[in-house]
């Protein structure tokens, strides 16, 4: 050209980083790190016509403004070729001394992306939509809702991480959960005293599974979790003080490896105060207790309270099968039937049934190990119309007594001053 300026076939002048390759198409060149990146596309202005056969795509300018913005905003235009899988890849990276459980849960939600096409993409493509829809596949799929927001609850701190590396604007799973998908969970509920003492008398006549009665009727009165009391070893009963020394549970891995791991909460450790009724259960469980011809030890751990038939501490799954038996034994023979129980229902029976008694909630939230007071009333104290009547009734009564102290009083006074008179 006469001028030097590189030009299109339209004769349009070509900017700085701008030119054409040799297949038609028009590239764009500009540096990040001292690293050249490309954009290209077929078309140089927004009004230009795609050519014949080729996909719609952003003009070369739209482009080149579309990077602006971001090289601006200091964020890297490359590194939203990151496909999700290799995002969430990096955020569990960065999560190091997590619980075995958490790592495993971890492994799940990257193999659920590599099984599906969401987890192919680039994480600069996933808009908010996107997200939902995923979310929203997921349980049409027949993903329960739990698993719905395990996959959730780590795709949207990894997108978060990405915001926070520069990598990409805006976190499209930062979004209320409750608005896309439909919650169809089921909620544990907590039995009755009526329901809780029928099944307690079932175990303790029953011919095959008295033998459990004892840690049913502890599950009921101490309310604490199946891990915790899996973990109790016989140094853990302290009968002298009529105390259950709760600092560690008992978990096992999915390679089937027995590891002690802290309480689920830092509240989670705690000592609880036992009643006789308690006690004598405990007495009569260490009493029974076989005595293995080599004790296990489990991280430094060792004479947990039941051990299965390779002499190995029993863990949850043990007892939630047990249960699950039970209670189909006690369904087989009567006509009114027991609801589902599990070692987790009775941890929020016991807590209902100290809040019905009038427990102050800070004591019940210490006893139960919450780190949060909230957990304590919203989800474990299954109140209903009963019991707010039944409160009622206890107020009046309360407050007809003080009136009839307060007339008595009176009478009193009057007859004093009557004497006083006379």
């Amino acid at each position: 050209m006469a001028d030097g300026k590189r030009r299109d076939a339209r004769h349009r002048v070509l900017r700085q980083g701008e030119s054409i390759r040799k297949d038609g198409r028009y590239q764009f060149k500009y540096h990040v790190g001292g690293k050249p990146r490309f954009v290209y596309s077929w078309r140089l202005e927004p009004s230009d016509k795609l050519p014949a056969g080729k996909k719609p795509c952003l003009s070369l300018r739209e482009l080149e403004k579309q990077l602006g913005y971001d090289l601006e905003s200091r964020i890297d235009p490359s590194g939203g070729n990151m496909t999700v899988t290799e995002l969430v890849a990096r955020y569990i990276s960065t999560k190091t001394g997590v619980r075995p459980s958490t790592a495993q849960g971890y492994k799940f939600v990257r193999r659920i992306l590599e099984q599906t096409d969401f987890g192919s993409r680039r994480i600069a493509d996933i808009r908010t939509s996107d997200a939902k829809i995923y979310l929203i596949k997921l349980q049409e799929s027949g993903m329960r809702y739990s698993t719905v927001k395990t996959v959730r609850g780590v795709l949207r701190p990894a997108f978060q991480m990405a915001v926070d590396d520069d990598t990409i604007r805006k976190n499209p799973f930062n979004f209320q959960m409750a608005t896309v998908v439909v919650n169809d969970s089921v909620t544990r509920e907590a039995i009755t005293r009526e329901q809780m003492s029928h099944f307690l008398k079932f175990i303790h006549d029953d011919n095959c599974y008295c033998k459990y009665y004892e840690v049913v009727y502890i599950l009921f009165h101490t309310g604490m979790r199946i891990s915790e009391f899996c973990g109790l070893t016989i140094s853990d009963i302290d009968f002298e003080h009529h105390l259950i020394n709760i600092d560690h549970q008992l978990q096992r891995s999915a390679d089937m490896t027995l590891v002690i791991q802290e309480t689920k909460t830092h509240a989670g450790t705690r000592k609880l105060p036992m009643t006789a009724d308690v006690e004598q259960c405990f007495r009569a469980i260490i009493e029974d207790r076989p005595t293995p011809r080599i004790e296990r030890m489990v991280d430094g751990r060792s004479g947990f309270l039941f051990l299965d038939k390779d002499c190995l501490p029993e863990v949850a799954m043990h007892w939630e099968h047990r249960f699950n038996h039970m209670v189909k034994r006690y369904n087989d023979i009567y006509r009114v039937q027991m609801p589902n129980i599990t070692p987790h229902v009775c941890r929020h029976t016991y807590c209902s049934n100290q809040a019905k008694a009038g427990m102050n909630p800070k004591t019940l939230q210490y006893l139960m190990g919450h780190s949060d007071i909230g957990v304590t009333l919203n989800t474990y104290t299954h109140l209903g119309l009963e019991d707010a009547a039944e409160e009622l009734r206890r107020m009046e009564e309360a407050e007809a007594a003080r009136r009839e102290q307060e007339k008595l009083a009176g009478k009193t006074k009057d007859s004093q001053k009557l004497f006083k008179a006379i």
